[in-house]
């Protein structure tokens, strides 16, 4: 491979029957992306091709079977199957969910080895990927258990960055589940990534209520008073910037999110139906707490609109960017805690 100060962004291609690989080509179409990074796709020429020729797009491929004969300023392509596949546009199959576990398989083992920097996945489809071999609720739970630390499941734009107390459970068990110390370990590992990957000395975070009206003083659940109330005091007595609990409807309604850093919802709809409604299309997935960089679109699949050629690239292309910045911003966060540690 020859030397560069290009970020190598790997990319896992998602579910191949869906609108993945389309938002790939198309975002690389475009040379200027190879001005800030070096692509790697984990797939198959043959996908790959198909993908090409149906959707009329011009991309030039580099193909390779190592990644040490990696090419900046080029779309490298690291072949990791000969066969053909049946590629089904539009439809959930095995086949779907096996080739996208293949792919996210060689993806977080080249990151995993230091082959590539950050890592960018394409959407899966939950149902078709479920197998022996991938027995996760999602991408988060998956990097979680190939990687070190612990995850904190972040949706992000420009003004406003989500994360989840409880991710990829049932709603008969939040309830359940929410537990100071849980709340406390979400909030510990979004100030560490505020401060580490989006550069903010003093990060202001938010919690939202449990129960409709934070339960209305008990009159609708008694979790937000003997549980969250009394773990957000404990949390400020740290030093840390943290408010709350705060009824979602009204918090959001009334833009009260604006004066945050980030936000912490108690379970996936809580954080994601708002963020959706105000960012979709927009809006990033980053995974915060491990030791790698994981970013991904905020949007699924696509099968509605696979093969189509109506594939919107916007919400790749940030997750793109902010793969890129953050790895930035964790360099240098690092090089200034190596050279305060030294200077004791």
């Amino acid at each position: 491979m020859e030397k560069s100060d290009k970020i190598i962004v790997g990319i896992s291609i998602g579910d191949i029957n869906g609108i993945g690989i389309e938002i790939i080509l198309k975002t690389f179409e475009d040379k200027r992306m190879f001005d800030f990074c070096t692509p790697v796709l984990f797939g198959s020429n043959k996908t790959i091709s198909f993908y090409k020729k149906s959707l009329n797009l011009n991309n030039s491929i580099h193909g390779i079977q190592s990644l040490d004969k990696i090419l900046h300023g080029k779309l490298n392509l690291m072949n990791i199957w000969k066969e053909e596949v049946k590629i089904d546009i539009g439809k959930v199959t095995p086949t779907g969910g096996k080739y996208a576990v293949k792919s996210l398989e060689h993806a977080v083992e080249a990151l995993k080895n230091k082959k590539i920097d950050v890592l960018l996945t394409a959407p899966i489809n939950k149902e078709s990927i479920q197998s022996e071999e991938f027995n996760f609720p999602g991408h988060t739970e998956y990097l979680e258990a190939n990687s070190e630390g612990e995850s904190l499941m972040i949706l992000m734009s420009d003004h406003l960055k989500i994360g989840l107390i409880t991710g990829h459970i049932p709603v008969s068990e939040v309830s359940e589940t929410i537990t100071s110390e849980l709340i406390t370990n979400k909030v510990n590992i979004m100030h560490h990534s505020l401060k580490q990957d989006f550069n903010i000395s003093k990060p202001k975070i938010a919690i939202l209520g449990l129960n409709p009206h934070c339960g209305d003083k008990g009159v609708i659940g008694k979790e937000d008073d003997e549980i969250v109330r009394p773990t957000v005091a404990e949390i400020k007595e740290t030093g840390k910037l943290v408010f709350g609990p705060y009824a979602a409807d009204g918090f959001f309604g009334s833009k009260t999110y604006e004066q945050f850093d980030g936000i912490l919802a108690m379970y996936h709809d809580q954080g994601l139906a708002p963020f959706k409604a105000l960012s979709f299309g927009n809006g990033v997935n980053f995974t915060a707490g491990l030791d790698i960089i994981r970013t991904s679109p905020d949007h699924g699949t696509g099968f509605d609109i696979a093969g189509k050629n109506k594939a919107n690239t916007t919400s790749f292309k940030e997750a793109l960017f902010t793969s890129l910045q953050i790895f930035k911003n964790r360099k240098e966060y690092i090089e200034l805690e190596s050279n305060r540690i030294k200077t004791k």
